[in-house]
């Protein structure tokens, strides 16, 4: 089994699906480094052994300085969890630029950063585990979702060829890519008619997964032996089509 007390790094880690994460591996003993744009959100959580970094994942130097105080304070870092995430919809031919350019920096360099950073503490005693957060839409297309979708397809390529560089140095690298989960990430999108939408849809498939959902998933894959690498778990709301 992975170490029980092994340090976790959560990106993204003040709301959703990061916070959720935040909260169950501490109440199972983990001590954990909390890292987003929101400090206070984090301090909020109010969990025992945990460091709060104010870290935007675009910004490497920044989230090597984070892992490498927590570890110095807890040694040495066990999982990355690779979360944070920008979700702006739009049709691409009426979306501003600058909104392609966040999602590809928070999404796909965030998750390069975060990876590069684990790997350095990772690959010389080969052992630990990296989880990238993805989306179905890293899978399949949908509307309103072009640059979206194409941040997340990346996310999907570059751990699939992560992993196949580092399997043999004992080093996981594993996807989650949930459907539809009920977080504060549709509320990056500015169009009120994509929202709207996109309620509509959630409401026809009975509403989306609780983040509870996807930190099961999450710790499916770490729990398993260190031996055991579960490449990818995809799930959504059992009506959810696509």
């Amino acid at each position: 089994m992975a170490n029980n007390r092994g340090l976790i790094a959560i990106t993204g880690a003040s709301s959703g699906i990061g916070a959720a994460l935040a909260r169950s591996f501490s109440a199972d003993g983990h001590p954990v480094l909390l890292m987003a744009r929101r400090i206070e959100r984090l301090e909020a959580l109010e969990l025992p052994e945990a460091i709060c970094a104010k870290v935007d994942v675009v910004d490497f130097e920044a989230v090597q300085g984070a892992v490498a105080h927590a570890e110095q304070r807890f040694g040495p870092l066990d999982a990355m969890i690779n979360n944070a995430g920008v979700m702006k919809l739009s049709p691409v031919e009426e979306q501003d630029p600058a909104e392609w350019a966040q999602m590809l920096d928070v999404n796909v360099l965030g998750v390069l950063n975060g990876s590069r950073v684990a790997l350095d503490s990772m690959l010389p005693r080969q052992h630990g585990t990296v989880i990238n957060i993805s989306s179905i839409a890293g899978r399949k297309t949908f509307p309103n979702h072009v640059a979206y979708v194409g941040s997340k397809f990346a996310v999907h390529g570059i751990s699939e060829n992560l992993r196949s560089e580092v399997a043999g140095r004992n080093v996981r690298v594993s996807i989650v890519a949930p459907g539809a989960v009920e977080t504060e990430l549709l509320g990056h999108t500015t169009s009120a008619d994509v929202i709207a939408g996109y309620e509509d849809w959630k409401r026809s498939i009975g509403g989306a997964l609780d983040a509870e959902a996807v930190v099961k998933a999450v710790r499916y894959i770490y729990d398993q032996p260190q031996s055991v690498c579960v490449r990818e778990v995809v799930i959504a709301n059992t009506l959810q089509v696509d």
